[in-house]
């Protein structure tokens, strides 16, 4: 007996809580509060079982009603928001589908963030077998410009402060396909801005390729990059949609609505190999 009270008393429980986030995502669905008529129209909820849910929401700060009759998110949702925000890592959050992404292509995957004019390897997923001195240890930092990473941060900054950059730096190489000049880096991000998709063509490290995609937080700032690393003559340019994907659930994550996409697909030649002329 004792245990049909206990079901009995728990099922009531769930049902309410599948019928307030009904409510919920009919108010999120929606800018502009939302009559009690509609909204029990749309859950299928009788008008006193809507309204009785929403009033006890109200008391929660969950759930506005800006006049009488209609109702809106409220602002409790806010401020969990901001807190649930606060505690995100992307590198957290990036850790698992950096994961899936390197075993669909087994080749060496890296998260970067920017720090001053380096980028910072803050996560990597590869094979302990990868011979590649690319794949860095964790911390490990190279130049914005010489890193495909790192151009996707140059490339979110203006014209004065790029040039800035390349002031400060002198814009340095490691390799006879290093970008070493003003005007050729230019080109390079105008290329970076217009396709989505950033490379490193044996810049840092002879034999070695990169592309990269960038990662946005709910404020569509670009907060870090996820490249792939490759020997030069297996790098495939058919990773590059699984890698937007890639960027897209992360940033999607971390709470931005719309992450940035390429505008087209470059040719695989004319991208990756335009500026390794000698």
């Amino acid at each position: 007996m004792k245990k049909d009270d206990l079901s009995a008393s728990a099922k009531p429980s769930v049902q309410v809580l599948e019928r307030m986030f009904t409510l919920i995502d009919v108010l999120a669905s929606r800018e502009e509060a939302v009559s009690l008529k509609e909204i029990s129209e749309r859950t299928g909820l009788h008008p006193s079982t809507t309204h009785r849910i929403l009033n006890d929401l109200a008391l929660g700060r969950f759930v506005d009603r800006p006049e009488s009759g209609s109702y809106r998110l409220g602002m409790r949702f806010l401020e969990l928001g901001n807190l649930v925000k606060a505690r995100l890592n992307v590198r957290e959050v990036a850790l698992t589908p950096m994961r899936q992404l390197y075993k669909q292509i087994q080749q060496p995957i890296s998260l970067s963030v920017r720090q001053g004019d380096e980028i910072v390897y803050v996560e990597r997923a590869y094979s302990e077998r990868s011979g590649m001195q690319v794949v860095r240890a964790i911390g490990g930092h190279a130049p914005l410009h010489l890193t495909s990473n790192g151009k996707l941060f140059l490339a979110a900054d203006d014209s004065q402060q790029v040039r800035a950059y390349a002031t400060r730096t002198g814009l340095p190489g490691k390799t006879h396909f290093s970008i070493t000049q003003l005007g050729e880096l230019e080109h390079e991000l105008a290329k970076v801005r217009q396709y989505g998709i950033a490379r490193d063509n044996e810049e840092l490290e002879l034999g070695v390729r990169c592309m990269a995609a960038g990662i946005y937080d709910d404020q569509g700032k670009l907060i870090a990059g996820l490249s792939i690393s490759a020997p030069a003559d297996r790098l495939d340019e058919s990773w590059a949609p699984r890698l937007q994907a890639t960027v897209q659930e992360i940033s999607s994550a971390l709470g931005c609505a719309s992450a940035r996409t390429p505008n087209t697909q470059p040719a695989a030649d004319t991208y990756s190999r335009s500026h390794q002329q000698g």
